[in-house]
């Protein structure tokens, strides 16, 4: 008698080879679920911002929403499609939502407008939309807004001093929307880490006396990181985002710091203040991974990724921006088409 399975028309040698259903297939995971998913992992950081910063977070990130989803729908309509579909995929929500958190709180109303509907048009759309757009659009957007208006897009309030004395809703709201004056914005705003300590390390100071300040023992970076940590390693828990590219993109940032650090240690800071300073765990879990626009293969993606860190550091510590992840990510954008060719993996039966 046959085993369960086993075709009865096999010759009596290939009888020991018993022949298995179909695997099942996964589950289809939709576009909307995946965003849906991204958007609740953004919530902790998101938080964290919002009690360090005010809530300028939260108007910011809902202005560039009303932008982006209305210039998607506009597009869309131009080019004959259905908007109520495309809308709900909730990747124009996406894209607006990592701009408005990059934006600072007290930022005039029309810069993160300007920046959304530039994500939308220039780094999505005008590739044909969701799918074909070669670069990260929310970080066209910015890239632009850091460009052309640099010290509209770097006034972050101090998270120190917003604890002591927060600023409320209505301030918040004048600042955004009216403007505030020129006395008010410069009690309100501080250097971020990152840019305090490359301007003091070029004056000539030390590290010791640098990290001294009342700027790092608040730690508020430190926290909206840890923030951005944690839903990121959510994501990785629900299989929404690859390991390979937050691996990468921590590794390339922790490797360079690390052997400067040892080199010089009153001149690099440490691979920790790198790590939890400006939009590093942004970057790892929420930008770099882009499906889109980032590397496919499972090599690539890892390539993809150490290039991502490597270039952060670099831009840090020598180039012209004290952060640096826009330019980081876009240009690895550029690469990830040739990441992809050499590193394809081997089919079966044919050699690499």
């Amino acid at each position: 008698m046959n085993p369960p399975g086993m075709p009865t028309n096999l010759a009596p040698s290939d009888r020991r080879f018993r022949v298995l259903p179909a695997p099942h297939l996964p589950p289809v995971r939709h576009v909307s679920g995946l965003m849906l998913g991204v958007l609740l992992a953004l919530v902790p950081g998101i938080a964290m911002q919002r009690w360090l910063f005010g809530p300028g977070v939260l108007i910011q990130c809902a202005l560039a929403i009303v932008a982006a989803v209305v210039a998607e729908a506009a597009v869309l309509r131009l080019r004959g499609r259905r908007v109520p579909p495309a809308l709900k995929d909730y990747s124009a929500v996406v894209t607006a939502v990592l701009l408005g958190i990059a934006i600072p709180g007290l930022t005039p109303w029309w810069t993160v407008t300007l920046g959304s509907l530039f994500a939308i048009l220039i780094g999505k759309q005008v590739y044909g939309g969701l799918g074909r757009n070669p670069f990260n659009p929310a970080m066209v957007g910015y890239a632009i807004l850091l460009i052309s208006f640099p010290k509209v897009v770097s006034i972050w309030p101090g998270p120190l001093e917003l604890l002591l004395s927060p600023t409320d809703m209505a301030e918040t709201f004048r600042a955004i929307f009216r403007g505030l004056p020129e006395s008010r914005l410069d009690a309100l705003a501080m250097a971020t880490p990152l840019d305090d300590t490359r301007t003091r390390l070029g004056l000539g100071q030390t590290l010791a006396d640098i990290h001294a300040g009342a700027l790092y023992s608040s730690n508020g970076w430190f926290w909206i990181n840890l923030g951005y940590l944690l839903g990121g390693l959510w994501l990785l828990r629900h299989g929404i985002i690859d390991w390979r590219i937050p691996a990468g993109v921590l590794g390339g940032l922790f490797a360079p710091a690390l052997v400067l650090f040892l080199i010089d240690p009153g001149l690099y800071p440490t691979p920790l203040f790198h790590l939890f300073s400006g939009a590093s765990m942004l970057a790892a879990f929420f930008i770099a991974t882009d499906p889109v626009s980032a590397a496919t293969t499972p090599r690539g993606r890892l390539l993809y990724g150490l290039g991502i860190g490597g270039l952060i550091y670099v831009i840090r510590t020598w180039g012209g921006y004290p952060d640096g992840v826009a330019f980081a990510v876009l240009l690895m954008n550029l690469a990830a088409p040739t990441l992809d060719h050499y590193t394809r993996p081997r089919v079966y039966g044919f050699p690499r």
